[in-house]
């Protein structure tokens, strides 16, 4: 059975999951992963991507973003992985592919997942037991969201800027989320829609993009259709 097309919409919410091929590391050492997140904030300026989080681990990616016009998001995946793999060769004495195949996306419904993924996200080295707290990790977009460092490029959602009226506010609520973490079922449903490609939202909301997509984007539900039953006209008495 042909594989679906990769999920992609203009102007929706995209999570994008994106892993090196088994057992090889996509980001070796500190100056791949300044390499790759230079990458991406150029190339989504470049290619009409608002990049609003991510998070860099050794064998694969993420990234939350949402494309601005019809077919960005695999012009700006495409130009991410081209040039970021010939340096990371050409830095590494290597040859050959480094992703496991083609990235991974769907589209989620922004209330109440993108709150839900950038803490997926931004707290994942913690999680991993790569940071020692959330926020600590260079390579995610954490301390940018903390107020600890600026990541000149990124786009900062109105969810975000909803948690509070000072910088201060937004800072502190965030911490808070990343201390509490996502929780058990919404990182399930965030990692099963990244990898199957299913749209992740409400029963409203998926309707409402299967209006503009002609791929399905939601699973089939088990089971055969109910059957209908055929009956004989009765005659008049």
């Amino acid at each position: 059975m042909a594989r679906q097309p990769r999920l992609s919409l203009t102007h929706q919410l995209h999570h994008v999951l994106w892993r090196g091929n088994p057992h090889q590391p996509v980001l070796v050492d500190e100056a791949d992963r300044q390499l790759l997140a230079r990458l991406l904030l150029e190339l989504a300026a470049d290619h009409g991507v608002a990049l609003h989080a991510w998070a860099l681990m050794p064998d694969h990616i993420h990234l939350l973003l949402t494309p601005l016009r019809d077919g960005a998001l695999s012009v700006f995946m495409q130009a991410v992985g081209r040039r970021y793999v010939q340096a990371f060769n050409r830095r590494h004495g290597r040859r050959g592919t480094l992703w496991e195949g083609r990235y991974r996306s769907t589209v989620l419904e922004p209330e109440p997942w993108l709150l839900r993924a950038m803490v997926w996200m931004d707290s994942h080295p913690w999680r991993s037991g790569v940071a020692p707290q959330p926020g600590a990790h260079p390579w995610t977009t954490a301390a940018h969201y903390l107020g600890l460092r600026t990541v000149g490029g990124l786009t900062v959602p109105p969810q975000f800027w909803a948690l509070g009226n000072t910088p201060f506010a937004r800072e502190a609520a965030y911490r808070t989320l990343l201390e509490q973490g996502c929780d058990a079922a919404s990182t399930q449903a965030l990692t099963d829609a990244a990898i199957q490609g299913w749209a992740l939202g409400s029963a409203p909301f998926v309707a409402h993009l299967q209006a503009q997509s002609a791929r399905r984007l939601e699973k089939a539900k088990p089971g055969r259709p109910p059957r209908v039953e055929h009956h004989a006209s009765q005659k008049n008495e």
